[in-house]
């Protein structure tokens, strides 16, 4: 059986995706680790035993979200998420520390960051805000 982790990359049940109550668009779902990893304070956050998701609209205020509608906004994160601000310094690479720029300027990071997350020696299901590999959201 799948962890937690790995659930929101695996899981193809229907909870697995929701819909987020800002933008109406529907998103896949975060583990409860990454959440409390990027949380400026997840203490004082009331999170239950719902499933979270992630919004990766960058015109959405919303970075997570539960299946009662509740949200988490961006700026309850002790994390600057790149793909969230539109900043070209933002970051989109948060296991190697790369942003939308670096990866612009130098297209062979790519590369880099694809051998090193082949070779196990990424952590994107804790150090990425969204839980998942970021090599989707480097330039083409």
């Amino acid at each position: 059986m799948a962890s937690d982790s790995q659930t929101n990359i695996i899981d193809t049940s229907a909870s697995a995706k929701h819909r987020c109550p800002v933008n109406g668009v529907v998103y896949p779902r975060v583990s409860e680790k990454t959440m409390l990893h990027h949380l400026h304070a997840p203490w004082s956050e009331s999170i239950g035993d719902e499933r979270y998701y992630y919004c990766d609209d960058p015109d959405c205020e919303v970075m997570y979200f539960n299946q009662r509608d509740e949200t988490i906004d961006v700026e309850s994160l002790r994390t600057r998420v790149g793909t969230k601000s539109r900043d070209p310094g933002g970051t989109i690479c948060y296991c190697f520390g790369v942003s939308a720029q670096e990866a612009n300027d130098k297209p062979q990071l790519r590369n880099y960051v694809a051998k090193q997350t082949k070779a196990g020696k990424c952590a994107c299901e804790v150090r990425n805000p969204f839980g998942r590999c970021c090599l989707k959201d480097f330039p083409q």
